[in-house]
């Protein structure tokens, strides 16, 4: 056995000093990586000594990069470079659209943790217009107001939890719950950063998609990120323009939805509602987990699972999760059963529900007529009636330019405001959303979006969600299912 490590991030900066000290170099690009590995799969040379040639030919690897992407359809090999990009003075609601992709890691400026300043991004679509005085006056009030909230916050926050206030260790958490209360009345158009990690192969589609998008600041972020790589990696980054299917099906959709659903009025508001999920699901995790361990093709086993007991088909689901610590996933069987929920959810709560990719999420617009969402905190300072009267008159000004410009608009709104969110998830992942998002660290929107989700699918699928929940309280309901404490395993820190 030989491992060799082929290749790891390095710092742009690193990589300019490497050029200068060493010039005349041109295979500093992660297309050889792409190259080489392309070719395992046809060439008997071991893998190192194919990097080796790939290295020393650049020009020959770009051009069998082009070849086994574009004419043969091997996209994959794409995969194998990997980029990262400091992303900064964006708006929260360009950073929506960043973070949409699924492969590809993100770690954004906390609105939580960090007290905002007062920048934001005034979209071109607005600027130099009839309504930019507008937007930047209700922006700036907004911000105005969030000050205040945030000095109103800190002794109140300090005062509910005083005893953990005893410790100033705990003083920075503390304050930060502060800030993640007053941060409901900031705008979509606040400037963020974040850091990204991404395969070029999820770049180029990255590309596509904002080269067609509807608003001109993603379409500018994907032009700069575009600039940032084309020339390191030009083999590998092709399909990269504007293009009907990204540019009009959404458009065509919408004028034909208008159509059908013209005339119907929702009745109420439901935060949360299990509006699907795989029928008869306990079941079906139990046949999969008897499948995994027997020789049985899965309808016998599913067949077997029917004529069952409860008892025995607890007894499956039991022993499957016997020895699971709050820090394991479920077994992979677990994600045979996929549910559905319909959402209403504030911007602040979308910001961390967008986080868990391996979900299906799909959402509507910003919309005022969904309400917005107060925290408790800003009513037990008696700033509820201020914070309302901010919130109104950010509704007109959504108004007013929304009847020019429906999408620019949505800049103007809030993190309180809402949403409608499409959540697709199947149960293992819920187990980890609910072990994460249900933890009383966690904030206080999301665990209470999270927990009402938790509570359907148990209703569901009360054998498959036995041990759902956070991890505080994963002891707890471990020894309610079990008659024991599960086994606690200390993590071995490194010296």
């Amino acid at each position: 056995m030989k491992i060799l490590l082929a290749g790891y991030n390095l710092d742009t900066e690193v990589i300019e000093s490497l050029k200068k000290t060493s010039p005349g170099r041109e295979d500093v690009t992660p297309e050889t990586l792409s190259a080489a590995y392309a070719r395992i799969s046809r060439d008997a040379r071991p893998v190192d000594e194919l990097r080796a040639v790939a290295r020393g030919e650049v020009e020959k690897a770009r051009k069998s990069n082009r070849s086994i992407i574009f004419q043969m359809g091997h996209h994959s090999v794409a995969e194998h470079a990997v980029f990262n990009f400091d992303i900064l003075g964006v708006s929260r609601l360009a950073i929506e659209e960043i973070e949409r992709f699924r492969l590809a890691a993100y770690t954004e400026k906390s609105q939580r943790y960090q007290e905002l300043k007062d920048d934001f991004v005034i979209p071109d679509e607005i600027k130099g217009g009839p309504f930019e005085d507008l937007f930047i006056k209700t922006i700036k009030e907004q911000n105005n107001f969030y000050h205040r909230l945030f000095e109103a916050l800190k002794p109140y926050v300090f005062k509910k939890h005083h005893q953990l206030a005893e410790e100033e260790k705990n003083h920075r958490m503390i304050e930060g719950w502060a800030k993640e209360d007053a941060r409901y009345i900031a705008s979509l158009a606040t400037e963020g950063q974040l850091g990204e990690t991404i395969n070029a192969r999820a770049l180029e589609l990255l590309f596509r998609r904002f080269a067609s998008h509807e608003f001109s600041e993603v379409r500018e972020i994907g032009k700069r990120l575009y600039a940032a790589v084309e020339r390191i990696a030009p083999s590998i980054i092709l399909f990269t323009k504007e293009n009907d299917y990204d540019q009009k099906t959404m458009g065509e959709l919408k004028t034909l939805a208008k159509e059908m659903v013209k005339g119907k009025k929702v009745k109420g508001i439901r935060e949360v509602a299990l509006e699907n999920f795989t029928e008869d699901a306990d079941e079906i995790v139990i046949a999969a987990l008897l499948h995994s361990s027997s020789a049985l093709p899965f309808l016998e086993c599913l067949k077997t699972t029917k004529r069952m007991k409860l008892a025995e088909k607890k007894k499956i689901i039991m022993t499957a999760l016997n020895h699971m610590e709050l820090f394991d996933a479920a077994p992979r069987e677990f994600e045979y059963i996929n549910m559905a929920y319909d959402l209403i959810v504030s911007a602040a709560c979308f910001g961390q529900l967008k986080r868990h990719r391996i979900a299906s999420i799909t959402c509507q617009p910003y919309d005022p007529s969904l309400g917005v969402t107060i925290p408790d905190s800003i009513k037990d300072v008696r700033m509820e009636k201020e914070f309302v009267g901010v919130i109104d008159r950010t509704n007109d000004a959504f108004e007013r330019i929304s009847k020019k410009m429906p999408d620019p608009a949505q800049y103007v709104l809030t993190n309180s405001h809402r949403k409608r969110v499409l959540f697709g998830v199947n149960a293992r992942e819920l187990y980890h959303i609910s072990r994460m998002r249900e933890d009383w660290t966690a904030q206080w929107d999301i665990r209470d979006i999270t927990a009402k989700m938790s509570k359907a699918a148990k209703e569901a699928m009360p054998l498959t969600m036995m041990l759902i929940g956070g991890k505080d309280k994963y002891p707890e309901i471990y020894k309610k299912v079990y008659g024991r404490p599960p086994k606690v395993l200390e993590a071995k820190l490194p010296v």
